[in-house]
């Protein structure tokens, strides 16, 4: 089965992915119509889609907003793979845990993730344009409860990250992060895959495809967990319980 994985540097966390990954493909079943290609992080996908001429790519480790950027592959490549963020879906189901009630949420798009746009039907978007402040828009959004953070590297710069939790801290709004880190530097709460996670959801499409499916669309993590800042909660009135705590989609056979 040629199943090739390809990194762009050899970091600790990119080497025990890696290898994770081929201890678990090693085990698939089946043949491949089509040489695969995994990328690991955006340098790969970048690479990879600009050189190979065939085959499949399965991206992984990459936000959406770059998987779009990168655009069309080369002719005669089919590409896919798993997000690096967690699903605008298990999200919202997360702010229903937490909230217990009808509550209004919010996001701020740039045009470069207008591509989020039908994954969020009952969130208000706020734009956000290159000339935009981003303290005029989080007061447009005062009266929102929740902030839906999306990884929009035009909004969530380093310079704004900051002004944003404090402003939602100060209106009383929960941030549901894109990341572990973003819920320990003051966000609310999140859900988050692991490398585990991820490999686990590659290997299921590669044994799919290889058994004779087609490609899937590239999708968002299948499987995660819950993380929550239990100080920013007590600070909006939230009261956790172990639903919350343990909200989670784990693969068979892995613990919660």
């Amino acid at each position: 089965m040629e199943i090739e994985i390809v990194t762009a540097d050899d970091s600790n966390l990119t080497r025990r992915i890696a290898e994770d990954l081929r201890q678990r493909v090693r085990a698939i079943p089946g043949s491949l119509r089509k040489p695969i290609a995994v990328t690991i992080g955006p340098v790969a996908l970048r690479r990879e889609v600009t050189q190979r001429t065939g085959g499949v790519i399965l991206s992984a480790y990459t936000s959406s907003q770059v998987w779009h950027a990168i655009g069309a592959t080369q002719p005669g490549v089919e590409i896919s793979g798993v997000y690096a963020e967690p699903n605008p879906a298990d999200q919202l189901g997360l702010v229903a845990l937490l909230y217990r009630r009808p509550v209004r949420v919010a996001a701020i798009l740039s045009s470069d993730a207008a591509f989020f746009r039908p994954l969020l039907p009952s969130v208000s978007i706020e734009p956000f344009g290159e000339k935009d402040d981003i303290n005029k828009v989080l007061n447009r959004m005062a009266q929102t409860q929740v902030l839906l953070a999306l990884p929009d590297r035009a909004v969530f710069t380093t310079e704004n990250v900051r002004n944003i939790l404090l402003s939602t801290y100060r209106h009383g709004q929960g941030v549901i992060g894109f990341s572990a880190d973003m819920v320990k530097s003051g966000a609310l709460a999140t859900t988050f895959s692991d490398l585990q996670d991820i490999n686990i959801q590659l290997t299921e499409i590669i044994a799919a495809y290889a058994l004779g499916g087609d490609l899937p669309p590239p999708q968002f993590p299948r499987y995660f967990r819950t993380i929550v800042n239990e100080g920013v909660a007590r600070s909006l009135n939230l009261a956790l319980d172990d639903g919350i705590r343990h909200y989670a989609r784990r693969p068979v056979g892995v613990p919660r």
